[in-house]
């Protein structure tokens, strides 16, 4: 594609207002195997910016006015179910920042203080040892909800310590777990994998285990509020993990998304099958958010998994960015980052700024220094080009594990690609539409994680005949 600089005006427009979508596109009845009335043919187009004055979280409980920082802060409303969120504490917050006026700083400073207030000792008599777990649990909640807008903050530079309070606080619950959960680091290339291995209890009797794949920005607290309480609940085992481009991996170590992540599952399988405490052919993967995408591409090489959900069904990522964002994306590294550089970035608000260095960081090691130091990257085709990679679209057809694939009502991210991914599946398969209905629409029912849950792990105990 050749850039025509004279429609750079209209152009520089409408590239803006899709960056500042990304951050509002942040990811139910049994079919029984057979789909609903087929639904009409997904657009190819991907998500793009709303209409000015159109509610973009239809239905959904109004926290803030713009949509991105409102989905953000359902996560953690919806976190209450699990004891990963006070609905107290978050609507003070909430109250708090709108006082004050939102904004990236505003909002981070908030969640911070309320994620170090957690941490200290609470009011009254000391804490017992199931206060001060649940506290750390909820301060990870907290400060995850700053870590995902401190890139737009004053201090950007402040990541990586952000997300390391963070994960102190998760640990903390961790360690505080009866019993803790097993950790380890499991070897992949030059960087091992962070596991917490879940159980409801010491014994060494083999149990239907779930691995729970995060999307790309999720915190490990998501991973406890999406899986590991419902999973234990049941008498499942459950695995967390840090992926590349995920938590520690990513913050920490630097390392980004992989497009083969087979070669990050296969010996998370690995480790756990050698377990005396799991059944090997009762092993379950899911994925949330982009996990949707991740984990189908595991299970499509690795056929030690028994079942699978996505969701939502992701069948390319890259869709999840506005078609005026994808577009700067030509053949030529030189060709894209020249109208990166000199047509686009010059143009970009702070908070749409804020918005690409967010949604780039993953991909990009040099993209998150930069966006550290409060600057934009520079190279928008190597990040965009991993993403690209991440398409699926010609494997799902390999699976062969029974796949339950969710979707959601009013899906921000991916629309129309769960349908996709039923549709290609040659597996045994399942079709679930969360609703309105229910409360639990928009990407990964953010006001009805419970509801989630319930619908997932009824169909993994079906699927897999567990009691």
């Amino acid at each position: 594609m050749t850039y025509d600089s004279a429609s750079g005006p209209s152009r520089r427009a409408a590239l803006l207002g899709g960056a500042g979508a990304l951050m509002a596109a942040s990811g139910c009845t049994s079919s029984g195997g057979a789909p609903p009335a087929r639904a009409p043919t997904p657009s190819r187009s991907g998500p793009s910016s709303p209409p000015t004055g159109v509610d973009a979280t239809p239905g959904a409980m109004t926290l803030f006015k713009d949509p991105g920082y409102n989905f953000n802060g359902l996560l953690a409303l919806g976190g209450a179910g699990f004891g990963a969120g006070e609905v107290g504490e978050v609507l003070t917050a909430v109250n708090a920042i709108n006082e004050a006026g939102l904004s990236a700083q505003t909002y981070v400073e908030t969640f911070k203080k309320l994620g170090d207030r957690l941490r200290k000792a609470p009011p009254g008599s000391k804490a017992d040892a199931q206060t001060t777990r649940f506290r750390a649990l909820r301060a990870a909640q907290y400060y995850g909800q700053a870590l995902f807008f401190v890139l737009g903050s004053d201090d950007p530079g402040s990541e990586e310590q952000l997300y390391k309070a963070g994960r102190a606080a998760w640990d903390a619950f961790c360690d505080g777990c009866r019993p803790p959960p097993v950790t380890a680091d499991i070897p992949y290339q030059k960087t091992p994998l962070p596991v917490w291995f879940f159980r409801p209890d010491t014994a060494d009797e083999r149990r239907p285990t779930v691995i729970l794949t995060n999307g790309s920005d999720g915190q490990n607290v998501d991973m406890w509020t999406y899986g590991v309480s419902a999973a234990m609940d049941r008498g499942w085992n459950a695995l967390v993990y840090d992926g590349p481009g995920q938590g520690q991996m990513l913050f920490v170590d630097q390392v980004v998304f992989s497009p083969t992540w087979e070669k990050v599952v296969t010996p998370l399988v690995d480790w756990l099958v050698a377990r005396p405490d799991v059944d090997p052919g009762k092993i379950a993967l899911t994925g949330l958010s982009m996990g949707g995408d991740l984990a189908p591409r595991a299970a499509a090489f690795e056929e030690r998994i028994a079942a699978l959900v996505a969701m939502p069904g992701c069948l390319e990522p890259w869709l999840g960015f506005p078609p005026q964002i994808r577009e700067i994306l030509t053949p030529s590294k030189e060709e894209t980052n020249n109208i990166w550089n000199k047509e686009v970035v010059p143009e970009l608000p702070p908070d749409a700024a804020a918005v690409m260095k967010k949604r780039i960081e993953p991909f990009s090691i040099p993209a998150m220094l930069a966006a550290r130091q409060g600057k934009m990257f520079t190279d928008f085709y190597t990040p965009a080009t991993r993403i690209e990679a991440l398409t699926i679209t010609g494997i799902v057809g390999r699976i062969k594990a029974p796949t339950l694939v969710l979707d959601y009502d009013d899906e921000q991210f991916y629309p129309g690609q769960p349908r996709e991914m039923y549709e290609k599946l040659t597996a045994p398969k399942d079709y679930l539409k969360l609703t309105r209905a229910e409360g639990a629409q928009l990407h990964c029912s953010p006001m009805a994680p419970q509801t989630h849950c319930e619908v997932v792990f009824d169909w993994l105990g079906e699927t897999l005949s567990v009691s």
